[in-house]
């Protein structure tokens, strides 16, 4: 068995290498297998130093990972113990646990004491509501229900292009999204992704959120970055969410990012107005 720590016998191949394929593949597009460390050579050839650089559990974290992205692990299943795990890739108990921790911590797994660990299904709406922090008056995540989605492609303008960070000339797709709740807009969210990081995506089903869309494309999620402010609302949001010209509403400005990467997912811009219900900010 080959194990993470002798790079020596990994130069220059990734079938030696889980955490070069992983950390290359997020970096570009999404994870697309990793499966077992004696992975055949695809003709990639990286420095012999990229072992050295990252911890092993890091290393170890991103083989999993890779797993839950290429599909080999399907969402709600149970994963081998960490045992058989430790010795499949040749690593200590403690290294594997810290691994796995961090993948609880990162909503990749969850673990259930004397059931086992099991992979999340991030189109469930338990982990939907880490992009979503509106809440009921009881604490109950506000979803709403999706009235209207219009999927359209174009090229980024220079704002998508900024907040995306996108070369010129690249293309996006445009998810402009109406909620309501009891019968009342309450929600207008417009969302840009690149093009590039979902192929077809205008003759998919409507996802409902960046989770599910996310999974369904083998791209895993990391950090949130979110800005919130009181704004004017364009006349025609304005005259949707029902309320007089020249009222603000609470404008919501998301960028959320790939795991263990700055790659922008998605840009996503809300315009919402209701009354019983306010934001929660985790920290």
């Amino acid at each position: 068995m080959r194990h993470f720590g002798d790079d020596r016998r990994c130069k220059g191949r990734v079938g030696g290498s889980p955490m070069w394929w992983i950390r290359g593949i997020l970096g570009a597009v999404r994870v697309t297998g990793v499966g077992k460390l004696d992975l055949p050579s695809v003709g990639v050839t990286m420095p012999s130093y990229a072992f050295s650089k990252r911890a092993l559990y890091l290393q170890v974290r991103d083989t999993l990972a890779g797993r839950i992205a290429s599909g080999a692990w399907k969402p709600g299943s149970a994963i081998p113990n960490e045992s058989d795990l430790a010795h499949e890739l040749g690593v200590s108990l403690g290294t594997m646990r810290k691994a796995l921790k961090l993948m609880v911590d990162q909503r990749l797994v969850t673990r259930q004491s004397g059931r086992g660990t099991f992979v999340n299904d991030q189109a469930a709406h338990k982990f939907a509501d880490r992009f979503s922090s509106l809440r009921s008056p009881d604490g109950a995540p506000v979803f709403g229900q999706t009235k209207s989605v219009e999927i359209t492609k174009g090229t980024a303008t220079d704002l998508e292009r900024t907040r995306l960070r996108l070369n010129a000339d690249q293309a996006v797709y445009r998810i402009h999204r109406v909620r309501d709740r009891r019968g009342q807009i309450f929600l207008i969210e417009d969302a840009t992704l690149p093009a590039a990081l979902f192929p077809g995506l205008a003759d998919k089903k409507a996802i409902d959120h960046v989770g599910a869309l996310a999974q369904a494309y083998g791209i895993l999620l990391g950090k949130v970055e979110e800005r919130i402010s009181m704004g004017i609302p364009p006349p025609a949001i304005a005259n949707a969410l029902v309320v007089a010209p020249g009222t603000p509403v609470m404008v919501l400005d998301r960028v959320v990012l790939m795991l263990d990467s700055h790659r922008p997912v998605e840009w996503r811009l809300v315009h919402c107005h209701l009354v019983d219900a306010y934001y929660l900010a985790e920290s």
